[in-house]
Order: C-alpha cells, then structure tokens, then sequence
C-alpha cells in the first residue's frame, strides 16, 4: 500500500498518523456533542479528556508492545519509542483508568460517560485499523483466495508480492458494524447506562479473538505458540470479566421505561 502519503519541505506524511487524525478529529466531534447532551461535558473537558486519553494510550501500547520482544526492545529501545508500533489492548487498558480517573474528578456520570466513549473508541481504532492497512502492518496471512491483498511498497512491514488476508479492513470493517449495533441499541433497546461499553468489550473480543486466527504478524507474542495469541488471551479474559459487571450492571443502573 502506501504508507508515505507525501512528503512536502521536509516533511513526511505518514498514512498510519493521517488516518489516526482523521479519527480523533471524528471522535472528538462525537464526544463533545453527545457528552454534552448526555452528561453536560463542556468543550474544555472534551480536549482535556482526549488529551488524557492520547497520553495514557500511548504509553499503554508502548509498554504492551515492549512484552511482545522484550530482548529486542531492550537493546534498542529507540525503535519501540520511534517505530509506530502500538498494541491496542494495552493503550485500551491504560486509557480505561484515566478515563475513570476524569470522570470522578470533574464529577461526571461514569457509567453514561463510558456509553460515550465505546463509540468513541469504535470511531478511533476503525480509522486506525485502515491505517494499519495502507502502512502494511497487522498483516494477514498468506492467502489463495479472491479477497488477497498484495502489498508491494518497500516501506511496508508485510511481506511483499504475495496475497495476503486483509485484515486490517476485515477488522475495519467489524468494528463499523458494532459501532452501527451500538447506536441502535442506545436509540432503541439500552436497558442500563454502561450497557454499550460493555457490549463493545465483550464484541470487540469475540471479533478479535477470531481475526487473530488469520493474522499473519507472528511477532505480535503467543502465550502458546502457534495457539493462543496475547490479545486472544486479554479477550477471553474480558469477555468473563465484561459479562460478570454486565449481571451487576444491568441491576444498578436501569433506564427508566418511559425514556
């Protein structure tokens, strides 16, 4: 694909970064406007919130990508510091904290803030998804089928001049689907306030854990080899906790029927 965009006066446009800024530009239009009509979040609060957000994400999908080849990241950690490598369950887990963390602090309604922000993170990790598809990392495995996509660019992290499975826009494109789920069930069936985010756990997980099967980027770390991936082991491990606080949930926070 192409992960260079262009490059102007000394400046190199990357694809990873330019769809990741089209994403927070449409995840901060949601946030602000729905947070608002939800819980009274101010224009202020949104920036600082995101900002909050950026930073713990960052530092949590660095440090989740550094257990993926200590060895390697350990000799040379300009290259985890500088490459543009990131496992997203560990920005996601990093964030979730923080996030908790502003709510409490600036007295906002958490459980209908984290409503907010499930489809606010749909709308961040789909664009960055494409990114990853036009940068040429995430790769699929080696493929026969009509879907195979042949990455050709030098600069890309997939092996080149050979089909692969694209799942970067297999991913892509399922998390669309669960965001559109998730803004139909607010419409018209959510039961609790925190309902979405959860339901966007427990169906990000499940989606994940089968697209890990035809993921072709070993390096990305096998608690058994060949078996289970690390991020099939963090989803199994949120479905169970998702399902347990979604009992609990679901009894705490009901919406009247009236709404």
């Amino acid at each position: 694909m192409h992960p260079i965009l262009f490059e102007l006066g000394g400046i190199t446009v990357y694809s990873y970064g330019f769809m990741i800024a089209l994403g927070v530009i449409g995840a901060v239009t949601y946030l602000f406007f729905q947070g608002r009509k939800d819980v009274g979040l101010t224009f202020d609060q949104a920036n600082s919130l995101f900002l909050i957000i950026f930073i713990a994400a960052f530092l949590g999908g660095k440090v989740f990508l550094f257990f993926e080849n200590p060895s390697l990241y350990a000799q040379n950690p300009g290259k985890l510091l500088a490459g543009r490598g990131f496992v997203f369950y560990g920005s996601f887990l990093f964030a979730v904290p923080a996030m908790l963390w502003f709510f409490r602090k600036h007295k906002l309604n958490s459980y209908k803030m984290l409503d907010v922000m499930a489809v606010v993170t749909c709308i961040v990790h789909m664009f960055g998804r494409m990114g990853c598809f036009l940068a040429g990392c995430c790769y699929g495995k080696p493929t026969e089928g009509p879907l195979g996509v042949i990455f050709t660019d030098a600069a890309c992290q997939a092996p080149l001049h050979q089909p692969l499975v694209p799942t970067q826009l297999l991913e892509a494109g399922y998390i669309l689907i669960v965001m559109l789920v998730l803004l139909l069930i607010k419409a018209k069936f959510q039961k609790f306030y925190g309902q979405l985010f959860l339901l966007y756990l427990i169906l990000y997980a499940i989606g994940r854990s089968v697209l890990e099967i035809f993921r072709g980027d070993v390096a990305r770390g096998f608690i058994i080899d060949g078996v289970l991936s690390h991020s099939q082991f963090i989803a199994l491990l949120m479905v169970i906790a998702a399902g347990f606080v979604y009992n609990r949930w679901s009894k705490k926070n009901p919406i009247a029927k009236s709404r």
